[in-house]
């Protein structure tokens, strides 16, 4: 299939009084048309920033993309003029934000939203627009269209409103949707229904997913390939089945170690990650996982080891990806 959004060496930095914040160092990936793509790691790994930064809606001061490039669909989104990139925001890719409460103008009724949307990206008319609203409700499953239309977004369960924010990425047929964790906020029933709606309306409509999570049960469900993302960097890639059946990195199998299994024996005790993620103001030319890792040798200490293929596509960033599968096999 073909690429749609090329992601090359990109870096965003804050500058604080603490010193430069490296919240995107170096990430590059590639998406398909069509396909989903999930990006996970703790919190303050940088996996929202990278999706912030793919739409430049890094705030400047004190961020800032200082290197890369990021293609869409052939053209560099970091090379366009502010009113370019606004015309792509919205009609070529949406974003569906964490918590739909405040994304969402508590002062405007949920019809003006989505027909201002539709209205300012594809130049319809007003009743053009309501009648497209109206499609967009019932096609991410909210009942009575016409009465929700009139109403705010308090007046809506936080269900409801995230499938408002879905209608609205819908709303000018982009090629791309990010979704920032996008079931945070609700409860596990609706976090499924949610997330079945989004793979759903990807696969009929031919969009192309990124979801940016913590929650890996979610990316082996829902997702096509996978990023492991650790202090800005990411340090594994491959497909959802690789990830989970033959990590190649230590933090990979922490991450999977820590959560619960219904395939597990009852009485065994789950492996937490030990240890904080480092400040990301003082990274040294090490592997920044090594304090926290359980296989760390004397290299990882003096250099970063490069993302290398170990076979089927998937690549890993770890001195002793290659001898994994038997120091897991020792570890168990």
């Amino acid at each position: 299939m073909a690429k749609i959004l090329e992601i090359r060496n990109l870096r965003t930095q804050f500058r604080t009084s603490a010193g430069v914040v490296k919240a995107v160092d170096g990430i590059s990936y590639d998406v398909e048309a069509g396909e989903t793509v999930a990006i996970v790691g703790e919190s303050g790994c940088g996996k929202s920033v990278s999706a912030m930064s793919i739409l430049r809606l890094i705030p400047d001061p004190p961020g800032r993309i200082v290197e890369g490039t990021i293609h869409f669909q052939g053209r560099n989104l970091l090379e366009l003029s502010r009113e370019d990139i606004r015309r792509v925001r919205g009609a070529q890719i949406a974003m569906v934000f964490q918590e739909p409460m405040t994304s969402l103008n508590p002062v405007l009724s949920i019809g003006h939203q989505l027909t201002e949307t539709i209205c300012l990206h594809l130049g319809s008319s007003q009743e053009e627009a309501t009648n497209r609203a109206l499609e967009l409700l019932g096609m991410v499953g909210i009942s009575d269209a016409a009465r929700r239309l009139k109403q705010y977004p308090h007046h809506l369960s936080g269900g409801m409103r995230q499938r408002v924010m879905i209608a609205l990425a819908l709303s000018c047929e982009p090629k791309l949707i990010i979704a920032d964790e996008p079931t945070t906020a609700l409860d596990v029933t609706i976090q499924a229904q949610i997330l079945e709606l989004m793979k759903d309306l990807s696969r009929r409509l031919g969009v192309a997913l990124v979801i940016i999570t913590h929650n890996l049960g979610v990316v082996a469900r829902y997702a096509d390939r996978v990023n492991v993302m650790y202090a800005g960097k990411i340090i594994e890639m491959g497909t959802a089945e690789q990830i989970y059946h033959n990590p190649r990195h230590p933090y990979t199998i922490g991450l999977l170690a820590s959560v619960p299994r219904m395939d597990r024996h009852r009485g065994k005790r789950l492996v937490p990650i030990e240890g904080q993620p480092p400040d990301l103001t003082k990274l040294d030319d090490g592997c920044s996982y090594r304090p926290r890792c359980r296989w760390a040798i004397e290299r990882c200490a003096s250099e970063f080891p490069p993302l290398e293929d170990v076979g089927d596509g998937q690549i890993a960033a770890c001195w002793r990806m290659r001898e994994m599968a038997e120091l897991r096999e020792e570890a168990s």
